[in-house]
């Protein structure tokens, strides 16, 4: 693993100094994702802005593959806490496919519908016309991968077996290739995922291609973990319409044995720090201990600490 870059580290070194003379801080080492998607477009304000509202704390951010990686890395006590999928976080909770995980949820950070991008121009407009394709499905151990094996499982597809599935190094690397056509679809999710900014921002513009009613309907049934998620119109370039697909929410994780009053802060400091973060991130305006509280599947998978910070804020009796 290494750290993010060189600017995220003066930005950490600068906070510590402005820290109140004397004060001891705590660090805090935080798993992103690859370079280019959403979790490390997310993490970069974050970080800041944590270390801003919490001079008691000091956020140090790392690389990591996906959140599959993130997951044990944080089970092995490598990493503090960590942005990590919903799926891969909902299978970790259930010992889904692997042993039950220990892995506590600090904050929801925004939900994630899953959706195909395509060039406006491109004949594709369903998922069956993707069929056979090569498309992008992401970093090979990014959360969207599994979040489209479980959607399309729920179709009753295979990405593999029905698709010419291109997995990649970095999140950011599909752009490039729908751009270029070596692939004629991109999955993602989020509303600020930075791939379909980048389609829908290109000359002519994006098509976005998500289950049909019936689909999802028949998806919930055999994934009944996964949501109905609008999008509102406006919220990508080009939008003019609402967007409903099928996704969950990401969680910001802690290893099991993080202190409870480390947990505290942080709960404490996403809630300090929301205007700003959402003032930056139009998808961070989900990140709220409401949403915090009703995201989480259960409330003994919410920190202790951060259950204590919900319960003074009044989301959670």
């Amino acid at each position: 693993m290494k750290f993010v870059g060189v600017a995220a580290l003066t930005a950490l070194a600068v906070t510590a100094m402005t820290a109140p003379a004397g004060a001891q801080t705590t660090t805090v080492v935080l798993g992103t994702a690859t370079p280019g998607g959403g979790f490390a477009r997310y993490a970069a304000p974050l970080v800041e802005i944590l270390n801003q509202v919490e001079p008691a704390l000091l956020i140090e951010p790392r690389s990591t593959k996906g959140s599959t990686d993130t997951i044990p890395l944080l089970e092995a006590g490598r990493l503090d806490i960590g942005l990590v999928a919903g799926e891969p976080a909902y299978q970790a909770f259930e010992g889904i496919g692997r042993p039950r995980s220990e892995l506590k949820i600090i904050g929801a950070m925004y939900s994630m519908a899953g959706m195909f991008v395509v060039r406006a121009e491109s004949p594709y407009r369903t998922i069956a016309d993707l069929k056979t394709k090569p498309i992008a499905f992401g970093a090979r151990s990014s959360g969207l991968v599994v979040l489209a094996r479980n959607v399309l499982d729920g179709m009753g597809l295979d990405a593999d077996k029905d698709f010419q599935a291109v997995y990649l190094d970095r999140a950011g690397d599909g752009t490039a290739m729908i751009m270029d056509g070596r692939v004629v679809a991109l999955w993602g999710g989020g509303i600020g995922w930075p791939g379909f900014t980048a389609v829908a921002m290109a000359p002519g513009g994006a098509r976005f291609i998500v289950p049909d009613a019936g689909e999802r309907a028949r998806i919930r049934a055999k994934q009944p973990q996964l949501q109905e998620i609008t999008i509102p119109a406006g919220s990508l370039p080009g939008q003019t319409a609402p967007i409903t697909s099928v996704g969950s929410w990401s969680f910001i994780l802690a290893r099991g044995t993080l202190d409870d009053d480390v947990a505290y802060k942080l709960a404490r400091a996403l809630h300090r720090g929301h205007d700003a973060l959402a003032a930056r991130l139009g998808e961070a305006r989900e990140t709220t201990p409401a949403n915090t509280a009703a995201a989480a599947p259960r409330a003994e998978l919410i920190h202790p600490g951060a259950l204590r910070y919900l319960r003074e804020a009044g989301m959670i009796r």
